[in-house]
């Protein structure tokens, strides 16, 4: 199992302001969706939340939430959605459904779901927004002695940004 970030900050590694993202990125959006697609996401309950009460079609959703029981979700078979009580249990969860839905696996926050991750994450897909934001949810730093940047690409429009991939060595 491959587990993988996939994230957009800015500058100031802002993910996020009120619950939402603070800016608008049409070809990052993209990527997220035909990169998660098909696959196993792993989130907090903030950022499932952010969804606006519907789950993302064709991936199964695993939440991590500090009381699992309080929380269900009217899921599809395309989609299902399971909540949880720790990264651990969220790990544990996924491991048996990656014949069905592919050995890798997305982490896509928030904040401190990245922070408790990074040190069991094989992979980051970052999109690296050349510009600050004000915000209340940040990633972690990557630790360049544990993780090698291996691709990027650069899009200057509408605001300068990078596709970045990076892999522990």
């Amino acid at each position: 199992m491959i587990l993988t970030h996939v994230v957009a900050c800015s500058q100031n590694h802002v993910i996020g302001v009120q619950g939402g993202l603070p800016w608008s990125l049409p070809e990052d959006m993209k990527f997220f969706r035909e990169t998660t697609k098909g696959h196993i996401m792993i989130m907090g309950r903030k950022t499932f939340e952010s969804f606006n009460g519907r789950a993302l079609p064709n991936r199964y959703h695993i939440v991590i939430t500090r009381d699992p029981s309080k929380h269900s979700f009217p899921a599809t078979e395309s989609s299902p959605v399971v909540f949880v009580s720790s990264l651990e249990d969220a790990i544990k969860h996924a491991e048996p459904l990656t014949a069905k839905w592919g050995d890798e696996v997305f982490i896509i926050g928030g904040g401190e779901i990245y922070k408790q991750a990074m040190g069991v994450t094989n992979k980051i897909y970052l999109t690296l927004i050349h510009r600050e934001f004000p915000g209340d949810t940040y990633y972690p730093e990557i630790d360049e002695n544990i993780f090698t940047l291996t691709d990027r690409r650069d899009v200057e429009s509408p605001i300068p940004f990078s596709f970045l991939t990076y892999l522990r060595k």
